[in-house]
Parts: C-alpha cells; structure tokens; sequence
C-alpha cells in the first residue's frame, strides 16, 4: 500500500474516533429536568439518564451523616427522597423550606442520589419594608419638612 492510502487510512480512523467520543461525550453530559411526579413514571433508559428535579426542601428532613446529606424535597404534594453525595459544599440557603435544584440520578428502588445542589431562599429574595416590590405601586413618599433657613 502506498504512504497516500495508509495517510488516508489513519486519518479517517482519527476523524471517526474523535466524532465517536464528541457524541458518546455529549449524550452523556444531557441533562433532563422531571418533575417529582414524572420520576414515578419513567421507565428503561429515561430512568438512567442524568435528571433534573426541583421543589421545596420539606421542614426537618435535612440529615447530615457521614459521606452524604439526605433530605426529601416536595413539589405539588409529591415527595421525593434525595441523597446527596458530592464533593462541593452545600449552598449556604441549603435550609428546610428553600427552593432546591437536585441533579443526579434516580435509583431502581425511587431513591435520587444527587450529585449537585442548588438553593435558594424565598424569603432572602423579598423587597425590604417600604420597598417597591415587582409588578407593584411604589410606596407613599413622607411629605417634605419645611427648610428652616439655617444653616
């Protein structure tokens, strides 16, 4: 064979391997966002994908042991049981009640294994007293103080 065949050889085998990982890289980094409902539901390889669920963090759930924090979120009346189980610290909002964003997987027996979590606080995120909060009238402003003329 001449140095032009094995040249067109090698690199289609280069060219097809390097689509090969870019796809089995891509298919691998999806992420599907579920409702806590919805987990219930999915079935074969909708099950082994990498998901996505949010909802509220229920009071007095969160259990922190050794290796992982468990703790169950609750959207629409739905319960789902968390454990996550990744190497960055929980957020700081990370508190019963707040809003949380869980991403991993869901287990054969309904358990979600978490690998990132996201939270936020409802109540952090308000207008202070007296301030305009959004889509509402802006306060009463007080009626100015006469100046006095001194100085």
């Amino acid at each position: 064979m001449n140095k032009a065949g094995k040249f067109a050889i090698a690199s289609a085998f280069i060219l097809g391997t390097l689509g090969w990982l870019g796809w089995v890289g891509v298919s691998e980094s999806k992420t599907y966002y579920h409702t806590v409902q919805e987990l219930s539901t999915l079935e074969g390889s909708a099950a082994r994908h990498r998901i996505r669920v949010g909802g509220d963090i229920q009071s007095g759930s969160i259990k922190r042991l050794p290796g992982r924090v468990d703790f169950v979120i609750e959207q629409e009346g739905h319960k789902l049981n968390v454990s996550y189980v990744g190497r960055d610290p929980l957020p700081d909002t990370f508190v019963d009640g707040a809003q949380a964003l869980v991403e991993g997987k869901k287990m054969p027996d309904g358990h979600f294994v978490a690998e990132q979590v996201q939270a936020k606080c409802a109540s952090k995120y308000e207008a202070a007293p007296g301030q305009k909060k959004p889509g509402e009238a802006a306060p009463p402003e007080r009626p100015a103080t006469p100046a006095t003329g001194k100085s």
